[in-house]
């Protein structure tokens, strides 16, 4: 099968194509390098340093056999995007064998805070994200109706309502009648309404012209570990620990260790449904195994268990503890607009059914993580752990 991975260059999109490579996928990855220029120009550089994309694959293929396709560029640029569909911008011939079976759609503006920041930001984070969507669409209607787009979405277009939210759809019923329609949506940040309005879109795509189309409902990622990283620093992905791109569990894995206190927002009951960066690669993988039928969009909430923010901070402070670090936790003002104290049980049975083994938050993960970043401690930047981008 060959997949082609936007935002091949990425957090989770360069642990992904390592993974399905070894795992025999045939695959092509495309970047435009945003975050490694978002981050230099917001002076906020990953704990480590990391290998350029053809850098990368070139050790990836040094120590796995494996080969990975590169090209560099923007697939808001429609032509572009169609050169790589075709195989001219990997191979320079036009060769249908290179259109991709299968879609990971990881390069859309990741970033609540960086879409709140500013207009400038606002208007790109609306329109890479949206445009980059719409343009995947059309050059699978051009290319290859039966691709099959894994898109990345978000637990947070749920937001956080009083009542149980269940994986995509809902039945409703009014006036003695019942309908099955999308969960209503509630997001947090510019980002999070854009992840609403591209699925909004591919479910519009799946009806009107019978595309197939999984959107990954993600809850927020930690870790920096997989199979393929753990023994080569060389191949590690880029880990943010920032207040504009660090995950909250990151976030606090580096503060402990440089002995910064941890940055609780508000109360800290906040509640998400959390996940090892582990077990996205695995969620990706089944549902490549499984992929949605011809017209369907299917919605799959990909977590494995839920936290409130206090409850991380805890673990961290107790883990940091074992290890002889005196870790503190502080409640600062929250930056975001969002409930501090609220009701929140989200379904995820459909990963689970089609075989997640999970890699459930353990004494032995954190203790590792701060074991690495331990060894880069030197390197972070202090300057950037205090969250500076309010949402009013």
């Amino acid at each position: 099968m060959r997949v082609l991975i936007l935002g091949g260059d990425g957090y989770l999109g360069w642990p992904t194509a390592m993974h399905l490579s070894k795992k025999g996928y045939d695959v092509a990855i495309i970047d435009n390098y945003f975050r490694r220029n978002a981050c230099r120009e917001l002076n906020r550089e990953p704990l480590l340093p990391a290998l350029n994309l053809h850098e990368r694959v070139a050790e990836w293929q040094r120590v796995s056999g494996k080969k990975i396709e590169v090209a560099i560029g923007d697939i808001t640029h429609y032509p572009f995007l169609k050169s790589c569909f075709s195989g001219v911008a990997f191979t320079g011939n036009n060769d249908k064998a290179k259109y991709p079976d299968a879609v990971i759609h990881y390069a859309e503006q990741p970033s609540g805070p960086y879409s709140m920041m500013d207009y400038e930001k606002s208007s790109f984070t609306i329109t890479n994200n949206l445009m980059s969507t719409l343009n995947l669409i059309h050059a699978i209607k051009e290319y290859k109706p039966e691709c099959h787009i894994i898109k990345l979405g978000t637990m947070g277009v749920y937001g956080t309502p009083n009542i149980d939210i269940e994986e995509g759809y809902i039945e409703i019923e009014k006036g003695g009648r019942k309908h099955t329609c999308l969960f209503p949506k509630s997001p947090g940040s510019l980002y999070h309404l854009t992840k609403v309005q591209d699925g909004d879109m591919l479910y519009f795509y799946c009806k009107t012209w019978g595309i197939k189309v999984t959107d990954l409902n993600q809850g927020p990622v930690y870790g920096m570990f997989t199979d393929e990283t753990q023994n080569n620093e060389n191949l590690a992905t880029i880990f943010n620990y920032d207040d504009i791109f660090g995950t909250v569990l990151n976030r606090f894995i580096v503060q402990a260790v440089c002995g910064y206190p941890l940055t609780v927002y508000g109360k800290g009951g906040q509640v998400r449904g959390y996940l090892n960066i582990k077990d996205t690669l695995q969620c990706v993988e089944l549902t490549l195994r499984t992929p949605a039928s011809e017209g369907e969009y299917r919605v799959l909430n990909q977590f494995t268990e839920t936290f409130t923010v206090n409850d991380l901070a805890k673990k961290v402070q107790d883990s940091g503890r074992r290890l002889g670090l005196d870790v503190k936790i502080k409640a600062i003002a929250n930056p975001r607009v969002e409930a501090e104290d609220h009701y929140y049980n989200p379904k995820h049975t459909g990963l689970m059914e089609l075989g997640l083994q999970a890699n459930l938050l353990s004494g032995d993960v954190l203790d590792e993580m701060i074991g690495f970043v331990k060894k880069y401690k030197s390197s972070v930047n202090t300057n950037c752990i205090k969250p500076q981008v309010k949402w009013n």
